[in-house]
């Protein structure tokens, strides 16, 4: 099978941890067992994965060297931040992959993803990046460098808000996907549009500019998987799969589920539209336009989602 994995935070930074390079590599070999055994049973593995801590420590990187060294737009350090994790990915699984006797080679790829430059998004941007900041440092950054701010005082002051505008058009899956079916699945493993991939917009004859905007994991892998023709989308978080009543005492975690009694769970309010949402509604995307499976589980336990014994599996019926 053809199975595109995102990778969610946890496999790449340790929650309550300080950031650290040595951190993410130690987060990162625990992963990296599973999907190579994912490999050893002669799957076709893609992965994707999320940027949002190492962007983040990025931008603070910025601050810090302002005055000597200039800013750099977000969508560079989109880029940026895909060749880092690309990277780590490298490292972490190339080894793993030796241990089960999988001739593959981990290939990362800075990947573009095309946005429309009139997604209501822009108009209203709602993404948290960066660091939290005082009053007064909101204010300046608002007058001067014209961010869109929020307040959550509980969490300990302002941060920035940008733009989330929905994943149009992957412009490299055409070719990953011609390579895949020249069996370049069976000798490499890709690494595509990290962080949702780099956001840009068309500007006639062949040119697409970046802009300032971070585009959902989740949505990204969802339109990865349907550009190279997957047979499953896996969405790998830090819970079991999807549950509903999920903040009650007695939460009911589905094995299976349909997009009927998705769609249901999500008019009720089921989904955090800053959790579980995005990922609701990329494998319900996803199972709706193919007709395929998707399925949301935990990274430990992706072997087994993959057998049905774990995980939440989706489909339409």
């Amino acid at each position: 099978m053809r199975i595109v994995v995102a990778l969610g935070g946890n496999a790449l930074a340790r929650a309550g941890g300080k950031g650290s390079w040595s951190e993410a590599v130690g987060q990162m070999e625990l992963a990296a067992p599973v999907l190579a055994q994912v490999v050893g049973r002669g799957h076709e593995l893609i992965l994707t994965h999320g940027n949002g801590p190492q962007v983040g420590r990025l931008l603070r990187q910025d601050e810090l060297a302002e005055g000597e060294v200039p800013f750099l737009p977000i969508h560079v350090l989109v880029a940026e931040s895909a060749g880092q994790i690309g990277y780590l990915i490298q490292e972490a699984l190339a080894p793993a992959l030796r241990r089960v006797r999988a001739r593959r080679t981990v290939v990362p790829f800075v990947c573009r993803m095309e946005v429309a430059p009139t997604d209501p998004a822009f108009r209203r941007p709602t993404k948290p990046v960066g660091r939290y900041y005082s009053d007064s440092e909101a204010r300046r950054l608002r007058r001067d460098a014209r961010w869109t701010m929020a307040l959550d005082r509980s969490r300990g002051g302002w941060r920035r808000l940008l733009p989330s505008p929905r994943p149009r058009r992957w412009l490299e899956g055409r070719t990953v996907r011609d390579w895949l079916e020249r069996g370049f699945g069976q000798s490499c493993v890709p690494v595509v549009t990290g962080g949702g991939g780099v956001p840009v917009v068309a500007r006639g004859r062949g040119r697409y500019d970046g802009v300032e905007a971070v585009i959902d994991k989740d949505l990204a892998a969802a339109l990865v998987a349907r550009q190279l023709n997957a047979d499953v989308l896996v969405i790998a978080t830090d819970v079991p799969g999807i549950a509903l009543g999920f903040r009650s005492a007695s939460p009911v975690w589905l094995r299976k589920a349909s997009l009927r009694q998705l769609g249901a769970a999500a008019t009720r309010g089921e989904f955090d539209p800053g959790s579980m949402g995005p990922k609701v509604e990329a494998v319900t995307e996803f199972v709706r336009r193919t007709g395929r499976v998707a399925i949301v589980t935990e990274i430990s336990s992706l072997v087994r989602a993959l057998d049905g014994g774990a995980g939440t599996t989706v489909s339409r019926l």
